[in-house]
């Protein structure tokens, strides 16, 4: 039993290639949550991160996306300001995003938040992205469901799997020492699933 436990904590649950993708198409028509899947599994930002981001940490004043955000201290896991850099697909998705926000009448000033709750007024809450992404795992017919934290797993397991660079995945995570980092180098669900899948039985 204790040993199951340990290897648990090895290597962290993450979202298959397929699963990324279903959850991106579930949600395509819903420019919001379909930005906050895109920018966890972009970046590996946290969901208290990613709720805390206001509109000038994203966008510059002409409403074209940065290529870089800079974390602030306040919104950032221990206080710790980093930055972040945006994958070119993101950059496309922001500038959708600042369309959408203008047709909405959402506030664009740099210090609105960045995702609105249902009126366009409020931030939202990570209680109401955590509800929402259950409720899209349902409609992309998952067969199992993830907790938000899986998308910043999958981030940095992909990340990890894409280059064998253990200090540019801990980079990439902002985590503090590479030991941390070293849970993304054991096998990933995805490739579990592929070995085994053939397995005689």
């Amino acid at each position: 039993m204790r040993l199951e436990t340990t290897v648990s904590h090895l290597s962290p649950h993450t979202l298959t290639r397929a699963e990324q993708k279903a959850i991106l198409h579930a949600t395509a028509r819903n420019p919001r949550d379909h930005l906050i899947y895109s920018l966890a599994l972009g970046t590996g930002l946290r969901l208290a991160e990613i709720v805390g981001l206001n509109v000038g940490d994203v966008y510059n004043p002409d409403g074209k996306p940065k290529n870089r955000v800079r974390l602030r201290p306040e919104i950032a896991k221990g206080g710790r300001a980093g930055d972040v850099f945006l994958p070119d697909a993101l950059l496309a998705k922001f500038r959708r995003f600042w369309r959408h926000k203008a047709t909405r009448r959402e506030g664009l000033h740099p210090e609105d938040p960045l995702f609105c709750a249902q009126g366009g007024r409020r931030r939202i809450s990570p209680r109401r992205v955590q509800f929402a992404f259950r409720t899209w795992q349902v409609r992309a017919g998952f067969d199992r469901f993830y907790p938000f934290h899986a998308l910043r797993h999958t981030a940095v397991t992909n990340v990890y799997r894409a280059f064998r660079d253990l200090f540019l995945a801990q980079r990439f995570a902002r985590h503090v020492s590479p030991l941390t980092t070293t849970i993304y180098t054991h096998p990933s669900d995805q490739e579990m699933w592929e070995k085994v899948r053939g397995l005689s039985c």
